[in-house]
């Protein structure tokens, strides 16, 4: 017979010091520390990881000082390519000469783009110095540009374009012939200038940045011809031809004047010196004279 009233509850025992739980319990444990008894950096207080798992992986990144000096020296290395990639360029290119030719705001190009098309009415074609540096084109409407070129020279491309579209004469192998054909007239024009003002020994204010300038113009009259041409056919496009290469010619005649004839004083007279204002004259005319005959070759296929 067993005696249940008398029974008492088993206490149960502790588990051995010496086997390991299968699990063990954080939930109330302190933090880790340290021999010199802080705790130890990175622990959350809270229990969860700080920053979640990408983060620790992002504070390593930086806090890793090998990765720290990749990337100061990828930088320095970066720094450097770019030192020499300028050096190299300004061998052949002075930048700053570059950045004068691109100075120009919205006011400067409407001026000179009226002056382009309409240059009877203007009086003054001197160009402006300040302590012997002419002035930047934003300032000065008669100093030369290559912004408006340069845009006017994409621009023409693009009509061209759409005038060989609308015709069903587009290909790619036209246009980049189009666009080959108005680069290689423009250097033509350049360096015949450079050879004449060379062998005449003319010392004059012109760069070639200036040459390139005053022949890229004429890309503005091509854009005009041929938009007349496509908005009224024949008839348009001869009345844009002549408007805008008398135009053109004015204003080479005008500009190259105050450039090329006015570096008469500076030069020494010698035998043959009377000769040579005329042939300075002659080159000044003919440089004007050549627009036309440029802006009709260039055009006259694209409009039908």
């Amino acid at each position: 017979e067993f005696n249940f009233t008398h029974a008492k509850p088993r206490a149960r025992a502790a588990p051995p010091a010496g086997d390991p739980l299968l699990f063990d319990d954080t939930s109330s444990a302190a933090p880790p520390m340290n021999s010199q008894g802080f705790y130890t950096p990175g622990y959350n207080m809270g229990g969860a990881p700080a920053g979640g798992p990408g983060g620790a992986g992002v504070n390593n990144l930086f806090a890793d000082p090998m990765a720290s000096a990749a990337m100061i020296y990828g930088s320095s290395l970066a720094n450097q390519g770019k030192d020499i990639v300028n050096k190299e360029i300004s061998r052949y290119v002075s930048v700053n000469k570059l950045k004068y030719f691109f100075a120009v705001d919205s006011k400067y190009v409407m001026k000179k783009l009226l002056l382009l098309m309409f240059p009877y009415t203007h009086q003054d074609w001197e160009v402006r110095y300040h302590r012997d540096t002419p002035l930047t084109p934003r300032h000065d409407v008669n100093a030369p540009d290559l912004y408006i070129p340069s845009m006017a020279f994409i621009t023409y491309i693009l009509l061209a374009g759409m005038a060989l579209g609308i015709q069903n004469r587009f290909s790619p192998e036209v246009l980049g012939l189009c666009a080959s054909t108005a680069l290689v007239w423009v250097v033509i024009e350049v360096l015949v200038m450079l050879l004449s003002l060379y062998l005449l020994t003319v010392h004059s204010d012109l760069s070639t940045f200036d040459l390139i300038a005053y022949s890229g113009y004429k890309y503005v009259g091509m854009i005009f011809t041929v938009l007349g041409g496509l908005l009224f056919g024949s008839d348009g496009y001869f009345v844009a031809l002549a408007w805008s290469s008398c135009a053109l010619m004015f204003f080479i005649v005008r500009s190259l004047k105050m450039k090329i004839l006015s570096s008469l004083s500076h030069d020494s007279m010698g035998a043959g010196a009377s000769a040579k204002p005329r042939l300075r004259l002659y080159i000044t005319v003919a440089t004007a004279a050549f627009q036309p005959i440029i802006i009709y070759w260039l055009t006259s296929h694209l409009v039908r």
